[in-house]
Parts: C-alpha cells; structure tokens; sequence
C-alpha cells in the first residue's frame, strides 16, 4: 500500500511542550520545590501571602514595561517615579488633614494625584521619545534623575510620613482581604487580565508588536507609530502610578530611598517572562509568572543563609543578562532553522 506524499510530511501529533512559552512557569514550579526543600516555612500560608502581596508592585509595574518593551522601547524611570509619585500623594494627603480633616476624600484626592501625576509622566517621557526623536534610554535615564532629585528635594534629604489619621483610613487598601487574598494581589490580577486583553486581543496590542519587529514597516503600513509608542509610556506610568497607590499605605511614608532597583525589576520581570528585550513580542502571563519568581528568589534568600539577601540585587542582575543571552541564542538558532526563501 502507498503512502501519498501529503501523508509522508504531515507533522506528527504528538504531544510537545514548548520550552519558551512553559519554562517560566515550569522554573517557578522548580524554585517552588527548592524553596519548600530549604525551608517548608516557604509554602506557609502567611509566607505564600506575603509573597504574592510583594510581588503585586513589581508586577503591575512590569506589566506596563512590557507594552513599552514590546513595541521597542525602555523605561528607566519607573523607580523613581514612583518615589516621586508617593512623595506627592503625602504631600497632598497631609495638606489636606490640614485644610479639610481627615475622610475618605482625603484619601481619595492623594488617589487622584498619584494617576495624574503617573499619566502625566508617562506622557512626557513617550512625548520625548517620538516627538522629540531622543532615545528612550537617554530620555527616561534624565527623568529617573529627575525625579529622584525631587523627592530627594521635598523631603528635605529625609523622610516624608503621612499623617497618622490619614494612614487609619488609606491602611487597609494594603493590609485588608477579599475573599482571603490581599486588596494588591486582586489589583495585580485586574492589571494582568487588562493587560493581557489589550496585548492579545486587541489592534493596540499587534500594533505594539509590529512596532517593535520592524518600526519602517509598521510606518508603511499605516500605523501611527508616535501615537502608540507615546499610549504604550502612559499606560507605563498608570501602572507605575497603581503600584503607588497600594504601595504607599504599606510604610506610610516616602524618601529618596524609596523605589530603588525597580527599574531592574520590572524588566528582568520582563525579559524572564520571555518578551524579547529587542521588541516585537510581549507575554503578559510570562511577565507576571516572572514578577513571581522574583519575589520568589528575595523571598527564599530571605528564608535562608545560602547567599546574602544583600545580593538579591546581583541576582537579578545575572537572571537578566542570562535570560538575555539565552533569548539572543534561540532567535540564532531560529534563523538558522528558518527556510531559505
């Protein structure tokens, strides 16, 4: 009996498992299992919630650095904005115990403050990029300075603290649960569902995505590049200022200290999830899986005397470049494989 031709190369059915899109989630599940195997303190329920609540900032953050990535940008500016953000949101707050006493609308106004500012900055540094045709990096490089310099200034090289009534009322947006999971963690899930969507299931985001493969060719095909690259620094900032707004009641204060090293967080977050640092694609659910295996890492150092968690730092710092280098690795090998035309 013969066998047609279209039978001899139809691919096989079996089942695969792709390594780029599952290895995330499979590393997670490993350092899960090493984290519970030094200390079974890790899978505690009070551990396990603690992790996830810290991972909410990081995450919602790189959430919107991973717009920005996709669509061949960067944003260096995250940490210190969010330092800025919260000095602000304090400022406001305070002046209002002051003028109006405390209520709800108290908080609320510092709320307001925090995605104006956010949306504002997003803006700028998206406005400087297209319209002033200077490099991202060089543009949120000058706004990290920036706005470190000025909460660095409003503190008076110290520390801002809101006042205690104002606290008693902002504190449960951290510390209270719905349905047993922390207020953070359910903002990082609606965060990661919208991003997601807009990512996936959305014109915006294929147009951040042909943005970043090829910007000449998303020119000729008619997408107004300026336009998305500027919404893609906004929706950046209205993250970084969400992340603000559950972060503050937490400590209750903000200093030149604050949002140090988030920058390198969010985008080893990033390029852990498996969006090409180079642009042109963007997984929402690789990045949160990645926020969660940074946390994860800070967590178990935490836990354990293997390594200082004065590292955690270096850690990330050799999970991006490795994460990198293995990216670089496999577009190599898939140009290789790629057919010639």
């Amino acid at each position: 009996m013969s066998v047609s031709a279209h039978e001899t190369t139809r691919p096989s059915r079996g089942f695969r498992i792709d390594l780029k899109t599952a290895g995330p989630l499979l590393a997670l599940i490993l350092l899960c299992v090493f984290g519970y195997l030094l200390n079974p303190l890790f899978l505690g329920e009070g551990n396990v919630t603690n992790l996830l609540t810290r991972s909410a900032f990081i995450g919602i953050i790189a959430v919107g650095a991973t717009f920005v990535i996709t669509a061949g940008g960067i944003d260096l500016s995250v940490g210190s904005m969010a330092a800025f953000i919260a000095g602000m949101m304090i400022i406001v707050m305070n002046w209002a115990v002051g003028s109006m006493g405390v209520s709800v609308w108290t908080v609320l106004l510092g709320v307001g403050c925090s995605l104006i500012l956010g949306i504002g900055a997003g803006f700028i540094n998206g406005f400087l990029t297209t319209k002033g045709k200077i490099e991202a990096f060089i543009v949120t490089l000058g706004t990290m300075g920036i706005y470190r310099s000025l909460i660095t200034y409003f503190a008076d090289g110290g520390t801002l603290s809101l006042a205690s009534p104002a606290r008693d009322i902002y504190r449960p947006i951290y510390y209270d649960s719905i349905l047993r999971i922390p207020i953070p963690v359910w903002v990082f899930i609606i965060v990661a569902i919208i991003g997601w969507v807009l990512m996936n299931r959305t014109a915006f985001g294929r147009y951040c995505m042909a943005i970043g493969s090829n910007e000449h060719v998303a020119r000729y095909s008619a997408i107004k590049v300026d336009r998305i690259r500027t919404l893609t620094y906004i929706i950046q900032g209205l993250c970084v200022s969400l992340a603000t707004i559950i972060y503050v009641p937490r400590l209750g204060s903000a200093s030149s200290a604050t949002g140090v090293l988030w920058e390198l967080e969010a985008i080893a977050a990033v390029i852990i999830g498996g969006t090409m640092l180079k642009g042109g694609f963007g997984r929402i659910g690789g990045t949160v899986i990645g926020a969660l295996i940074l946390t994860a890492i800070g967590n178990i150092l935490n836990l354990t005397d293997i390594i200082s968690n004065y590292l955690n730092g270096a850690v990330q710092g050799v999970i991006i470049v490795a994460a990198v280098y293995l990216q670089r690795g496999s577009f190599r090998a898939g140009r290789k494989n790629k057919p010639a035309e």
